[in-house]
Formats: structure tokens, sequence, C-alpha cells
């Protein structure tokens, strides 16, 4: 089947952005001038998805507002000629039933969150993304893991090599090449301590999910951080089907961490060229 929903996590607080996060939802803090959640989601269409699934809590108004019309604006561009800025929040605005919201009433894990969107998903295979690993990349990240499922009919999450002091930030796996990019997972654990952790590959959140994988997350055993973890299901879904682990190219940022998110910012407002020669002049009086 062809992978056409996309579930997005959405429901987190955002503490560790505190202030800034006190009346706003985290996705919708900018890279540049657009929200995080907005690459996450021009990711998954570019990758062919046809319905987002935004799994989202109090406090989200905002992230909804971004994909809807806003008539009050478009009049205002109309009338000032600003035909450009028009047009780009025209482009914002997926066709009607495109977006659906389901609501993560406690915040028990990622796991969870994902099982809140099942009835919405049904019995077919599916993406997960998590806006705040934002990938700098030619070759976008879903896009390119759509390609292997078609040809591998197997879950698959996307890798890449961590410092080993940090494993225990990380899902971490150990797996076996298959062929270039991709190896064959034999087991994860959920932030495992350096010295427990068996390799440096971690998972990153881009996940293309068979649906089987509800029926783990529906016992509902919490894990690491007395959450319901993601690859605690994972793990279980080993012994039934296979998963691969698809060793992306680019640059990944953890736009969780506030360091993370200023280098995104610093990254992609250098390949503006409006705004290139300005930073690099400021860059160099620091």
């Amino acid at each position: 089947m062809k992978i056409k929903k996309a579930v997005f996590p959405v429901a987190g607080l955002g503490t560790r952005f505190i202030p800034a996060t006190k009346a706003m939802a985290k996705e919708m803090l900018p890279v540049v001038d657009k929200p995080l959640i907005q690459y996450a989601v021009e990711e998954a269409f570019e990758a062919g998805i046809e319905q987002i699934i935004f799994v989202t809590g109090r406090g989200k108004k905002a992230l909804e507002d971004h994909f809807d019309r806003s008539f009050e604006i478009e009049r205002t561009l109309k009338a000032k000629g600003k035909n450009d800025l028009l047009k780009q929040i025209q482009e914002l605005v997926p066709r009607t039933g495109t977006i659906i919201y389901t609501r993560q009433n406690e915040p028990l894990g990622l796991g969870h969150a994902i099982w809140c969107a099942r009835d919405i998903v049904g019995d077919e295979p599916f993406a997960v993304l998590l806006a705040d690993d934002l990938i700098k990349t030619d070759k976008p990240v879903l896009s390119e893991m759509v390609k292997k499922f078609d040809r591998m009919r197997a879950s698959m999450v996307a890798v890449m090599e961590v410092d080993k002091e940090q494993t225990d930030k990380y899902g971490i796996i150990n797996a076996q090449d298959v062929e270039e990019d991709i190896v064959r997972i034999d087991d994860m654990i959920e932030k495992p301590d350096p010295s427990e952790a068996p390799s440096n590959l971690a998972i990153i959140g881009r996940y293309i999910l068979t649906p089987k994988i509800f029926d783990y997350l529906g016992r509902k055993q919490k894990g690491a951080g007395g959450e319901i973890q993601l690859t605690d299901a994972m793990k279980s879904l080993l012994k039934e089907q296979p998963i691969y682990g698809y060793k992306f190219h680019g640059t990944r940022f953890d736009c969780g961490d506030k360091a993370g998110f200023q280098m995104a910012n610093l990254a992609f407002a250098l390949e503006r060229p409006d705004l290139r020669d300005k930073l690099l002049d400021f860059i160099k009086t620091l």
C-alpha cells in the first residue's frame, strides 16, 4: 500500500523553551521565517503524503490557525499589492480534509501520542515525523524512506551516528548492514547509558511503521522516563516483522534544544541570498 498518512505528535509543552513557549506552541518557533512544523509538513507533502494527522494538546490553537485561511491578512496583502506574500500564505492551506486533528489528553510519551491516532490511520502503513528534528539535506529524508519502503515493504526508521557519550538521549539500535545506507535492526533500546549502548546508531525523528505497531502501543507499557515509548513497541514488533534503518545524508538539527535551534537558524539563514552577506559580515565582528 502507498504511504498516504503521516502522524505529527505535537502535544508537547516545550518546557525547555520557556518563557517563549508559555503561550506559544514550540512547533511554531520560527527557523528564519518559517515555523518548525511547516518544514516537517512540507517534507511530508513532498514525499507524497495525502493526509496530515496532528496529535495535539492544550495551547496548540496557533498551530491549527497556521494551516487555515486568514481572510483579514489576505485582504490586507491584496489591497497593498503584496502578491508574493499573499501567494505564500495561500499556499500554506491544504485542501479541505487534508489535515485532521486529534487530542492526546495525557502526556504519556511519544508512543502514546502515536497510539492516539490509531483510528484515523486505520489498517495501513503510515509515517511519523517529529518536527523537532529538522534535517538539512539535498534528498528529503521521508521521500527517500518512502522509496525504500515501496521496495522493502517493512517498517523503517531514520538513523545517524551520534557521539558515544550521547546515547542516553536517543533510541539506540544494534544492526547489520544490508546495502548502501540500509541496515537491518536486530535490537533497540531507549536512552541507554553509554556503557550499555549496543552502538552509537541513533533513531532520528522520521519513521515509517506498519499498523501492527498499534497492537504493542495499545498495551501501554511504560518504559524510560515512566512514559510509553515508541522504541519499546518497535523492539517487540521486531519479533514478528523486520525493521530497517535508513542512514540519511544531511545535517540534523535538534530544535528541541536551545543550541541546536540557534544552529538551525544560522545554517538556514546562510542559505538565503538576501541574508547571507549581512550575516557573514556580522559573524566576522564576533
